[in-house]
Protein backbone atom coordinates (compact mmCIF):
# COMPACT_ATOMS: atom_id res chain seq x y z
CA UNK A 1 0.00 0.00 0.00
CA UNK A 2 1.31 3.22 -0.79
CA UNK A 3 0.87 5.79 1.55
CA UNK A 4 3.02 8.82 -0.37
CA UNK A 5 2.25 9.03 -4.32
CA UNK A 6 4.28 11.76 -6.22
CA UNK A 7 3.63 12.07 -9.89
CA UNK A 8 5.17 14.46 -12.18
CA UNK A 9 6.00 17.02 -9.32
CA UNK A 10 8.13 20.07 -10.39
CA UNK A 11 8.73 23.70 -8.27
CA UNK A 12 9.78 26.56 -10.04
CA UNK A 13 10.98 29.71 -8.50
CA UNK A 14 10.79 33.12 -10.40
CA UNK A 15 14.56 34.45 -9.87
CA UNK A 16 14.80 38.33 -10.27
CA UNK A 17 18.07 40.47 -10.49
CA UNK A 18 16.51 43.51 -9.03
CA UNK A 19 13.30 43.96 -6.21
CA UNK A 20 11.88 46.63 -9.38
CA UNK A 21 11.92 44.11 -11.80
CA UNK A 22 9.00 42.10 -10.44
CA UNK A 23 7.16 45.08 -10.48
CA UNK A 24 8.08 46.01 -13.93
CA UNK A 25 6.76 42.25 -14.82
CA UNK A 26 3.60 42.83 -13.09
CA UNK A 27 2.42 45.76 -14.62
CA UNK A 28 4.07 45.48 -17.92
CA UNK A 29 1.14 45.83 -20.60
CA UNK A 30 2.94 43.43 -23.04
CA UNK A 31 3.43 40.66 -20.43
CA UNK A 32 7.31 40.66 -20.43
CA UNK A 33 9.34 38.35 -18.54
CA UNK A 34 12.06 40.24 -16.32
CA UNK A 35 12.69 37.06 -14.10
CA UNK A 36 14.86 33.75 -14.51
CA UNK A 37 13.24 30.01 -13.93
CA UNK A 38 14.80 28.15 -11.50
CA UNK A 39 13.84 24.90 -11.01
CA UNK A 40 14.49 23.11 -7.43
CA UNK A 41 12.32 20.33 -8.66
CA UNK A 42 12.04 18.87 -12.04
CA UNK A 43 9.27 15.96 -13.13
CA UNK A 44 9.69 14.00 -9.91
CA UNK A 45 7.51 10.89 -9.92
CA UNK A 46 7.40 7.91 -7.03
CA UNK A 47 5.47 6.41 -4.51
CA UNK A 48 6.60 5.35 -0.74
CA UNK A 49 5.21 2.37 0.72
CA UNK A 50 3.68 2.27 4.20
CA UNK A 51 6.11 0.93 6.77
CA UNK A 52 8.85 1.66 4.38
CA UNK A 53 12.29 3.68 5.55
CA UNK A 54 13.57 6.02 2.36
CA UNK A 55 16.80 8.23 2.32
CA UNK A 56 16.92 11.16 0.46
CA UNK A 57 20.50 12.35 -0.45
CA UNK A 58 22.47 14.94 -2.72
CA UNK A 59 24.35 17.91 -2.89
CA UNK A 60 22.98 20.81 -1.18
CA UNK A 61 20.72 22.67 -3.22
CA UNK A 62 19.60 19.50 -4.83
CA UNK A 63 16.29 20.08 -3.80
CA UNK A 64 15.90 17.55 -0.55
CA UNK A 65 14.17 19.79 1.56
CA UNK A 66 11.70 21.38 -1.06
CA UNK A 67 10.60 17.83 -1.66
CA UNK A 68 9.94 17.17 2.27
CA UNK A 69 8.45 20.73 2.92
CA UNK A 70 5.54 19.88 -0.16
CA UNK A 71 4.87 16.67 0.79
CA UNK A 72 4.11 18.05 4.55
CA UNK A 73 2.42 21.14 2.74
CA UNK A 74 4.46 24.02 4.08
CA UNK A 75 5.27 24.84 0.47
CA UNK A 76 2.57 23.98 -2.54
CA UNK A 77 4.27 22.48 -5.96
CA UNK A 78 4.40 24.62 -9.30
CA UNK A 79 2.78 21.41 -11.02
CA UNK A 80 2.18 17.72 -10.67
CA UNK A 81 0.37 15.93 -7.52
CA UNK A 82 1.52 14.81 -4.16
CA UNK A 83 -1.14 12.87 -1.98
CA UNK A 84 -0.39 11.61 0.99
CA UNK A 85 -2.64 9.12 3.16
CA UNK A 86 -1.90 9.44 6.71
CA UNK A 87 -1.10 11.52 9.35
CA UNK A 88 2.39 13.11 9.14
CA UNK A 89 4.67 14.65 11.86
CA UNK A 90 7.71 16.30 10.76
CA UNK A 91 10.95 17.19 12.46
CA UNK A 92 12.23 19.74 9.20
CA UNK A 93 13.91 22.80 10.72
CA UNK A 94 15.31 23.58 13.92
CA UNK A 95 12.34 24.66 16.40
CA UNK A 96 9.98 25.05 13.38
CA UNK A 97 6.59 26.18 14.62
CA UNK A 98 7.95 27.11 18.40
CA UNK A 99 7.08 30.00 19.51
CA UNK A 100 10.32 31.73 21.21
CA UNK A 101 8.13 33.30 23.69
CA UNK A 102 6.24 30.25 25.18
CA UNK A 103 7.95 27.69 27.28
CA UNK A 104 8.54 23.89 26.11
CA UNK A 105 5.57 22.90 27.63
CA UNK A 106 3.51 25.58 25.85
CA UNK A 107 5.02 24.78 23.08
CA UNK A 108 4.25 21.11 23.26
CA UNK A 109 0.49 21.73 23.48
CA UNK A 110 0.65 24.76 20.83
CA UNK A 111 2.52 22.49 18.08
CA UNK A 112 0.37 19.10 19.18
CA UNK A 113 -2.77 21.49 18.91
CA UNK A 114 -1.64 22.40 15.04
CA UNK A 115 -0.87 18.78 14.58
CA UNK A 116 -4.11 17.93 14.78
CA UNK A 117 -4.69 16.99 18.52
CA UNK A 118 -6.90 17.34 21.46
CA UNK A 119 -5.90 18.76 24.79
CA UNK A 120 -6.81 15.05 26.24
CA UNK A 121 -4.26 13.82 23.36
CA UNK A 122 -1.44 15.55 24.16
CA UNK A 123 -1.89 15.10 28.25
CA UNK A 124 -1.82 11.55 27.56
CA UNK A 125 1.58 11.57 25.55
CA UNK A 126 3.07 14.33 27.84
CA UNK A 127 4.99 12.34 29.81
CA UNK A 128 6.38 10.46 27.05
CA UNK A 129 7.21 13.34 25.70
CA UNK A 130 8.77 15.12 28.39
CA UNK A 131 10.97 11.77 29.40
CA UNK A 132 12.24 11.59 25.77
CA UNK A 133 13.48 15.23 25.58
CA UNK A 134 15.09 15.06 29.09
CA UNK A 135 15.68 18.29 29.34
CA UNK A 136 14.39 18.82 33.17
CA UNK A 137 13.34 22.52 34.64
CA UNK A 138 14.04 24.10 31.04
CA UNK A 139 10.35 23.05 29.80
CA UNK A 140 9.10 25.77 31.96
CA UNK A 141 11.77 28.09 30.51
CA UNK A 142 10.54 30.58 27.31
CA UNK A 143 12.55 27.81 24.29
CA UNK A 144 14.26 31.38 23.42
CA UNK A 145 16.62 30.23 26.46
CA UNK A 146 17.14 26.90 25.14
CA UNK A 147 20.55 25.91 23.61
CA UNK A 148 20.19 24.75 19.93
CA UNK A 149 20.66 20.72 21.33
CA UNK A 150 17.26 21.59 23.80
CA UNK A 151 15.89 22.94 20.83
CA UNK A 152 16.27 19.87 18.59
CA UNK A 153 15.46 17.53 21.77
CA UNK A 154 11.75 19.09 22.28
CA UNK A 155 11.19 19.06 18.73
CA UNK A 156 12.02 15.43 18.15
CA UNK A 157 10.57 14.11 21.31
CA UNK A 158 6.88 15.70 20.30
CA UNK A 159 7.15 14.46 16.73
CA UNK A 160 7.92 10.68 17.83
CA UNK A 161 5.39 10.71 20.40
CA UNK A 162 2.34 12.19 18.52
CA UNK A 163 2.57 8.94 17.06
CA UNK A 164 2.33 9.44 13.64
CA UNK A 165 1.52 7.22 10.20
CA UNK A 166 4.57 9.33 8.60
CA UNK A 167 7.56 10.53 10.47
CA UNK A 168 9.65 13.03 8.03
CA UNK A 169 13.17 13.88 9.43
CA UNK A 170 15.61 16.81 7.73
CA UNK A 171 18.90 16.65 8.62
CA UNK A 172 17.76 18.15 12.12
CA UNK A 173 19.29 15.23 14.54
CA UNK A 174 23.04 16.45 13.47
CA UNK A 175 22.32 19.06 16.57
CA UNK A 176 22.08 16.82 19.09
CA UNK A 177 25.09 14.93 20.98
CA UNK A 178 25.73 11.68 20.27
CA UNK A 179 23.84 9.78 23.27
CA UNK A 180 21.12 11.61 22.06
CA UNK A 181 21.29 11.06 18.12
CA UNK A 182 22.11 7.11 18.95
CA UNK A 183 18.81 7.75 21.32
CA UNK A 184 16.88 9.10 18.26
CA UNK A 185 18.10 6.17 15.96
CA UNK A 186 16.85 3.50 18.14
CA UNK A 187 13.54 5.32 18.26
CA UNK A 188 12.99 5.53 14.47
CA UNK A 189 14.14 2.29 13.99
CA UNK A 190 11.76 0.58 16.87
CA UNK A 191 8.74 3.07 15.17
CA UNK A 192 9.68 1.53 11.39
CA UNK A 193 9.55 -1.71 13.06
CA UNK A 194 6.20 -0.98 14.14
CA UNK A 195 4.71 0.20 11.08
CA UNK A 196 5.47 3.77 10.64
CA UNK A 197 6.88 5.54 7.50
CA UNK A 198 9.93 7.24 7.74
CA UNK A 199 11.41 9.80 5.55
CA UNK A 200 14.85 11.33 5.92
CA UNK A 201 17.12 13.50 4.80
CA UNK A 202 20.39 13.39 5.80
CA UNK A 203 23.88 13.89 4.97
CA UNK A 204 25.08 11.15 7.33
CA UNK A 205 25.25 8.20 4.50
CA UNK A 206 25.70 5.63 7.52
CA UNK A 207 22.22 5.99 8.48
CA UNK A 208 21.21 5.74 4.68
CA UNK A 209 22.69 2.59 4.37
CA UNK A 210 22.11 1.09 7.98
CA UNK A 211 18.36 2.24 8.37
CA UNK A 212 16.48 2.93 5.16
CA UNK A 213 15.28 0.14 2.77
CA UNK A 214 15.52 2.48 -0.30
CA UNK A 215 17.20 5.95 -1.53
CA UNK A 216 16.60 8.64 -3.50
CA UNK A 217 19.37 10.35 -5.23
CA UNK A 218 18.04 14.29 -6.02
CA UNK A 219 20.85 16.37 -8.53
CA UNK A 220 19.77 20.36 -9.21
CA UNK A 221 16.51 19.34 -9.29
CA UNK A 222 16.39 15.75 -10.95
CA UNK A 223 15.97 12.32 -9.86
CA UNK A 224 19.29 10.44 -10.52
CA UNK A 225 18.41 7.33 -9.23
CA UNK A 226 15.97 5.10 -6.65
CA UNK A 227 16.58 1.93 -5.05
CA UNK A 228 19.13 -0.09 -2.74
CA UNK A 229 20.46 2.51 -0.32
CA UNK A 230 24.31 1.10 -1.52
CA UNK A 231 24.15 1.67 -5.27
CA UNK A 232 22.32 4.86 -4.87
CA UNK A 233 25.27 5.90 -2.51
CA UNK A 234 27.42 5.07 -4.94
CA UNK A 235 25.78 7.31 -7.59
CA UNK A 236 26.37 10.09 -4.78
CA UNK A 237 29.73 9.45 -4.21
CA UNK A 238 30.37 9.89 -8.13
CA UNK A 239 28.75 13.02 -7.93
CA UNK A 240 30.73 14.08 -5.11
CA UNK A 241 33.73 13.64 -6.83
CA UNK A 242 32.59 15.26 -9.73
CA UNK A 243 32.17 12.36 -12.21
CA UNK A 244 28.70 13.04 -12.91
CA UNK A 245 28.25 16.82 -12.63
CA UNK A 246 31.64 18.37 -11.94
CA UNK A 247 32.89 19.66 -8.89
CA UNK A 248 30.26 20.28 -6.62
CA UNK A 249 29.60 22.38 -3.67
CA UNK A 250 30.28 19.97 -0.66
CA UNK A 251 33.57 18.52 -2.96
CA UNK A 252 35.28 22.50 -2.89
CA UNK A 253 34.00 22.76 0.74
CA UNK A 254 35.96 19.74 1.67
CA UNK A 255 39.24 20.69 0.40
CA UNK A 256 42.19 20.98 2.79
CA UNK A 257 44.59 24.01 3.10
CA UNK A 258 47.33 21.61 3.58
CA UNK A 259 50.70 22.50 4.69
CA UNK A 260 53.37 21.46 1.51
CA UNK A 261 57.30 21.79 1.60
CA UNK A 262 60.63 19.95 0.63
CA UNK A 263 63.31 20.51 -1.28
CA UNK A 264 61.88 20.01 -4.62
CA UNK A 265 64.26 17.05 -5.59
CA UNK A 266 60.77 15.17 -6.01
CA UNK A 267 57.34 16.14 -6.77
CA UNK A 268 54.10 14.27 -5.99
CA UNK A 269 52.42 15.90 -9.05
CA UNK A 270 48.69 13.31 -8.42
CA UNK A 271 46.64 11.50 -6.07
CA UNK A 272 43.60 10.60 -5.35
CA UNK A 273 41.82 7.90 -3.15
CA UNK A 274 39.43 5.13 -4.99
CA UNK A 275 36.99 2.81 -3.85
CA UNK A 276 37.19 -1.06 -4.32
CA UNK A 277 35.75 -0.11 -7.84
CA UNK A 278 38.51 1.82 -8.81
CA UNK A 279 36.43 5.01 -8.77
CA UNK A 280 37.93 8.25 -7.03
CA UNK A 281 36.13 9.34 -4.20
CA UNK A 282 36.42 10.21 -0.49
CA UNK A 283 33.70 8.45 0.75
CA UNK A 284 34.64 4.85 1.99
CA UNK A 285 32.47 1.89 3.37
CA UNK A 286 34.08 0.48 6.55
CA UNK A 287 35.27 -2.87 5.63
CA UNK A 288 35.81 -1.98 1.87
CA UNK A 289 38.76 -2.12 0.45
CA UNK A 290 40.13 1.37 -1.05
CA UNK A 291 43.37 2.69 -2.38
CA UNK A 292 45.53 5.97 -2.11
CA UNK A 293 47.15 6.41 -5.49
CA UNK A 294 49.67 9.32 -6.05
CA UNK A 295 52.18 9.90 -8.70
CA UNK A 296 55.62 11.30 -8.29
CA UNK A 297 58.18 12.59 -10.49
CA UNK A 298 61.64 12.75 -9.66
CA UNK A 299 63.73 16.01 -9.91
CA UNK A 300 66.84 15.32 -9.14
CA UNK A 301 69.27 11.97 -8.67
CA UNK A 302 68.13 10.64 -5.19
CA UNK A 303 69.86 7.33 -3.30
CA UNK A 304 66.72 5.89 -2.10
CA UNK A 305 63.79 7.57 -1.88
CA UNK A 306 60.98 6.33 0.80
CA UNK A 307 57.16 6.73 -0.20
CA UNK A 308 55.01 7.19 3.28
CA UNK A 309 51.21 7.26 4.05
CA UNK A 310 49.39 8.29 6.93
CA UNK A 311 45.90 8.77 8.43
CA UNK A 312 44.74 11.19 11.02
CA UNK A 313 41.74 12.24 13.11
CA UNK A 314 41.08 15.91 13.15
CA UNK A 315 42.29 16.49 16.03
CA UNK A 316 46.23 15.90 14.41
CA UNK A 317 46.55 12.14 16.16
CA UNK A 318 48.35 9.36 13.78
CA UNK A 319 46.11 6.20 13.44
CA UNK A 320 47.76 4.91 11.00
CA UNK A 321 50.57 4.70 8.61
CA UNK A 322 53.20 3.12 6.66
CA UNK A 323 56.09 3.85 3.63
CA UNK A 324 57.40 2.33 1.53
CA UNK A 325 60.86 0.78 3.96
CA UNK A 326 58.28 -0.61 6.26
CA UNK A 327 56.81 -2.48 3.85
CA UNK A 328 60.06 -3.68 2.10
CA UNK A 329 59.27 -2.22 -1.15
CA UNK A 330 63.27 -0.65 -1.36
CA UNK A 331 63.80 0.16 -5.14
CA UNK A 332 67.56 1.91 -4.51
CA UNK A 333 68.79 4.94 -6.49
CA UNK A 334 66.48 7.21 -8.69
CA UNK A 335 67.50 9.35 -11.51
CA UNK A 336 66.46 12.48 -12.57
CA UNK A 337 63.00 12.17 -15.07
CA UNK A 338 62.33 8.82 -13.32
CA UNK A 339 57.97 8.81 -12.80
CA UNK A 340 56.33 6.13 -10.25
CA UNK A 341 52.91 5.62 -9.70
CA UNK A 342 52.25 4.51 -6.29
CA UNK A 343 49.07 2.64 -4.78
CA UNK A 344 48.50 2.02 -0.93
CA UNK A 345 45.56 -0.61 -1.33
CA UNK A 346 44.45 -1.64 2.28
CA UNK A 347 40.80 -2.61 3.85
CA UNK A 348 38.97 0.43 5.70
CA UNK A 349 38.76 -0.66 9.51
CA UNK A 350 38.52 2.56 11.08
CA UNK A 351 35.01 3.50 12.38
CA UNK A 352 32.68 6.07 11.06
CA UNK A 353 33.99 9.50 10.50
CA UNK A 354 36.42 12.00 8.94
CA UNK A 355 40.11 11.53 8.54
CA UNK A 356 42.77 13.01 7.10
CA UNK A 357 45.59 11.92 4.85
CA UNK A 358 48.72 12.90 4.01
CA UNK A 359 51.68 11.77 1.63
CA UNK A 360 55.17 12.08 0.77
CA UNK A 361 58.46 11.34 -0.55
CA UNK A 362 61.43 11.54 1.89
CA UNK A 363 64.64 9.88 2.10
CA UNK A 364 68.30 10.07 4.06
CA UNK A 365 71.12 12.01 2.54
CA UNK A 366 74.60 11.83 4.65
CA UNK A 367 72.54 10.33 7.60
CA UNK A 368 70.17 13.11 8.05
CA UNK A 369 66.06 12.44 7.30
CA UNK A 370 65.33 14.73 4.43
CA UNK A 371 62.31 15.59 3.06
CA UNK A 372 61.64 15.88 -0.92
CA UNK A 373 57.76 16.52 -0.87
CA UNK A 374 55.15 16.37 1.85
CA UNK A 375 51.66 16.60 1.29
CA UNK A 376 50.35 17.52 4.91
CA UNK A 377 46.76 16.97 5.70
CA UNK A 378 46.40 16.96 1.50
CA UNK A 379 42.79 14.33 1.42
CA UNK A 380 40.07 14.00 3.98
CA UNK A 381 38.38 10.86 3.41
CA UNK A 382 34.69 9.85 5.21
CA UNK A 383 34.10 6.44 6.64
CA UNK A 384 31.06 5.40 6.77
CA UNK A 385 29.37 2.23 8.83
CA UNK A 386 26.89 0.33 8.87
CA UNK A 387 27.85 -1.44 12.08
CA UNK A 388 29.75 0.85 14.68
CA UNK A 389 32.07 -0.50 17.32
CA UNK A 390 33.25 1.35 20.27
CA UNK A 391 36.98 3.50 19.69
CA UNK A 392 38.09 4.40 16.44
CA UNK A 393 39.08 1.12 14.28
CA UNK A 394 36.85 -2.08 14.13
CA UNK A 395 38.90 -5.35 15.05
CA UNK A 396 36.71 -7.61 12.87
CA UNK A 397 35.46 -9.25 16.17
CA UNK A 398 33.75 -12.76 15.84
CA UNK A 399 31.20 -13.42 19.11
CA UNK A 400 30.53 -16.94 20.10
CA UNK A 401 28.01 -17.69 22.74
CA UNK A 402 27.04 -21.13 23.89
CA UNK A 403 24.96 -22.02 26.77
CA UNK A 404 27.04 -24.41 28.89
Amino acid sequence: MNIVEIKNLTKVYKLYEKQSDRLKEVLSPFRKSYHKDFYALKDISLNVEKGEALGIIGVNGSGKSTLLKIITGVLSQTSGTVEVHGKVSALLELGAGFNPEYTGLENIYLNGTMMGYSKKEIDERLNDILEFADIGEFINQPVKQYSSGMFVRLAFALSINVHPDILIVDEALSVGDIFFQAKCFKKISDMKNEGTTIIMVTHDMGSILKYCDRALLLNKGDMVTIGNPHDTVDAYKRILAGADAGETKEAKDSKINPSIYGNGKAEIFEYGIYDKKGEKTNVILKGEEFSVREKIKINDDIEEPIFTFTIKDKKGLDLTGTNSSMENKNIGKVKKGDEFEISWTQVMMLERGEYLISISVTGFEAGTHTVYHRLYDIMNIIVLSNSDKVGIFDQSTTLNIKKI
